[in-house]
């Protein structure tokens, strides 16, 4: 039904070759702390063209919303982050297949690559002011500066909305922020966050709007924690944010104006981007297992013979290609829907829970194959297995996940 165009075809090898010569031999040392990934991703970023992609790109976006900020009637599509991986119109597999990639060799580099500039850079350039999107959105593109994407907060997961208790202040030409974050990505090191929180006027919590504010590293009360130490996606720095009455100017409510209802429709539409990027992560997990097990099972010598001989050894091969194909096929669709612009948030939920979970069960079962060799480091596939655990609870649970496409088919949602 699909199949990767010869350009994409292209990108994947130039990408896979990149991994193994630059990232493969940093895994430890990202692993251990030791180094952070960021100087990698510009590496890649000027190796692969990108960040010169980016800069053409951003310029006709701001360009096309001065326009419009004056009164003038345009065409705000284009410009976008799709573009920069594909050309003229953009092509969503081609950045599918390098998350894809990257995914094979650290899951951690890929998700963090993702959250600066997909979900920062994304969320800003596509929602901000030309002013924003130019200041912000530029070095966020370019990878010349880190971005986060802060929303989970230490009492509101699952409940992002209903918990949040983070609010910020409208003071003269200002915001005041109080709250915190926790398990955000890039927390740490990042240079530019977009932070989500409510507007309080004095009304009840609950009626209070979420709205988007951009904050720069550095500003007075704004603290950022140190890397938690963690199971899995060790080369992904992960901490908590502080907000002490930090003074927020008006001009970096992202949009320049508030929202009420479309701020938490702004949220979803971020959550719902970053839901369709995990498939992609969790294939090139499931990949590189499969890859690797086949190669195992063949020169893996037993009783006189390869184990690949044997039935319950070629049945755990079999189990592992379907899930293969099936994620697989999840990623052509994704990519192809957003091609088309079709939303489905039905699909985009249940197809990131199960690929998560197919991204576990075959990381799992890859160590089982290589049985005391897999327990080990040096092969590769306890790495994934523990990246692999997160994307079960990243961008919700598998269980809200799933939910949230039961109830968008049940018409329940709000």
């Amino acid at each position: 039904m699909f199949e990767l165009t010869p350009p994409t075809k292209m990108v994947q090898d130039m990408v896979r070759d990149w991994c193994q010569k630059n990232l493969m031999p940093k895994i430890p040392a990202l692993e251990a702390g030791e180094e952070l990934p960021y100087d990698l991703m510009r590496d890649m970023m000027k190796k692969f063209g990108l960040d010169m992609m980016a800069k053409g790109t951003i310029k006709k976006r701001v360009e096309k919303l001065r326009k419009k900020e004056a009164g003038e009637d345009v065409d705000e599509g284009g410009g976008g982050l799709a573009e920069m991986a594909g050309g003229e119109g953009g092509d969503p597999m081609m950045m599918a297949v390098v998350i894809k990639e990257l995914s094979r060799v650290s899951p951690g580099f890929a998700m963090s690559w993702g959250v600066s500039m997909g979900l920062a850079g994304g969320a800003i350039i596509s929602k901000g002011t030309a002013d924003q999107v130019e200041k912000y959105g530029l070095p966020l593109a370019t990878m010349e500066k880190v971005g986060s994407w802060c929303l989970t907060e230490p009492g509101a997961g699952s409940d992002a909305f209903g918990s949040m208790k983070s609010a910020a202040k409208p003071d003269g030409d200002y915001y005041v922020l109080n709250g915190s974050k926790t398990f955000i990505t890039n927390g740490s090191a990042a240079d530019i966050f977009v932070v989500y929180a409510k507007i309080d006027r004095g009304e009840p919590r609950a009626e209070q709007p979420v709205n988007t504010f951009i904050l720069e590293k550095g500003m007075e009360g704004f603290t950022q924690g140190k890397p938690f130490k963690k199971m899995g996606m060790k080369d992904s720095p992960t901490s908590e944010l502080f907000f002490d009455n930090v003074r927020v100017p008006k001009e970096n409510l992202l949009g320049g104006k508030e929202k009420s209802a479309e701020g938490r429709k702004d949220t979803k539409e971020s959550l719902g981007n970053e839901r369709s990027g995990i498939p992609a992560m969790a294939l090139g997990i499931i990949e590189e297992c499969y890859e690797r097990c086949v190669k195992y099972v063949q020169e893996r010598q037993q009783f006189g013979r390869p184990i690949g001989d044997f039935q319950a050894v070629q049945l755990h091969i079999a189990d592992m290609y379907i899930k293969l194909k099936n994620v697989e096929n999840i990623v052509y669709r994704t990519a192809w829907m957003q091609k088309k612009g079709i939303n489905d948030p039905s699909f985009v939920n249940a197809s990131k829970a199960y690929a998560s979970q197919m991204a576990g069960e075959v990381a799992l079962k890859a160590i089982q194959i290589h049985g005391g060799y897999g327990y080990m480091e040096e092969y590769h596939v306890e790495k994934l297995a523990r990246d692999a655990r997160l994307l079960e609870l990243g961008a919700g649970t598998t269980d809200i996940n799933l939910l949230t496409a039961a109830r968008n088919e049940l018409g329940l949602l709000k």
